[in-house]
């Protein structure tokens, strides 16, 4: 299978292939903000550092600008409570990143998300683990909201790319069927169902061939024979993703946004050597030595990097 079969636009058999410490940076992730207002129970949160700074904030864009950035991704928390990001993303949209998206919980008012657009956001990421409210409230940590976050996917469907991201415990594993109906009935361009760090496991369930050619990436991840989170001995032990790839927090660099998101270290202060340090980085780590990468990598990039090792850098 061909990376661009899977449906992530950011993964493609020629970045795999081609990516390096001079190659365009493919995808990067900034943290604005550790603030949320949901309470999701297999969410670890971020363990340190206030709001991003908009100095800050538009220093490490402008970084990312300067090599070419193709497509960025604002996170938190819940990013939507950060006061600078309609500049931040219009930022962005100026310097030429073709993508811009937001992983959001959905439950702000619809006028927030829609003015996110006109300033250039052209992908959501809503968080969607429940097919009812009792399960929802759940999930969030937060009643009376549920309503109110589908009513905010089917709109936004309407617009742009929009995909949710399904998490999966043992509070809600047994719904996974009618949250996937759900999120197809809404209109989605994709569903991500990922079992949390604490559940992993592979998903099989039975689900209608129309709802599987509608969602290449959930088509690939119910038709996969492994789990979705963690390594196999036949895997690279290497992660090219980390050449172009990228995911920042309180002006510290991360291999990705799991190893951040996992309490991992980071390589080092974004600066002028950031690039360097990471292809170091690259050089030197065996991600079948790190707990955090065998246990917590994702499919899709371990496809990615498998499809790197074919050819040396």
């Amino acid at each position: 299978m061909k990376l661009e079969d899977i449906g992530f636009y950011t993964l493609s058999d020629e970045r795999a292939l081609n990516s390096s410490v001079s190659s365009p940076l493919y995808r990067c992730e900034l943290i604005v903000t550790k603030r949320c207002n949901f309470k999701c129970p297999y969410c670890r949160g971020l363990i340190n550092g206030e709001d991003l700074s908009l100095w800050d904030a538009k220093k490490t864009i402008n970084y990312w600008l300067f090599h070419n950035l193709k497509n960025i991704r604002f996170s938190g928390g819940e990013p939507t409570l950060y006061n600078h990001l309609p500049e931040l993303v219009a930022l962005a949209k100026k310097g030429g990143v073709q993508n811009i998206a937001i992983s959001t919980n959905g439950s702000q008012d619809f006028s927030t998300y829609f003015n996110l657009i006109r300033y250039g956001v052209n992908d959501f990421s809503i968080s969607l683990d429940a097919c009812c409210s009792s399960t929802g409230n759940t999930m969030s940590g937060k009643s009376d909201i549920w309503h109110k976050v589908i009513d905010n996917i089917k709109a936004l469907s309407e617009l742009v790319y929009v995909t949710v991201g399904v998490v999966l415990t043992e509070d809600n594993q047994n719904e996974t069927l009618k949250i996937i109906e759900l999120a197809d009935s809404l209109g989605v361009s994709d569903i991500r169902v990922i079992p949390s760090a604490q559940h992993d496991s592979a998903i099989k369930i039975d689900i209608s061939e129309r709802i599987l050619q509608s969602h290449p990436i959930l088509k690939y991840r119910i038709e996969s024979s492994r789990h979705v989170r963690g390594l196999c001995v036949r895997d690279s032990k290497k992660c090219k993703l980390v050449l172009d790839d990228m995911a920042v927090w309180n002006g510290e660099h991360y291999p990705c946004i799991i190893y951040l998101r996992e309490q991992g270290k980071p390589i080092g202060k974004l600066n002028k050597n950031t690039r360097q340090d990471r292809f170091d980085w690259y050089k030197k780590h065996n991600s079948w030595n790190d707990k955090i990468c065998n246990d917590n990598c994702l499919d899709v990039c371990i496809a990615f990097n498998n499809t790197a090792a074919k050819h040396f850098l």
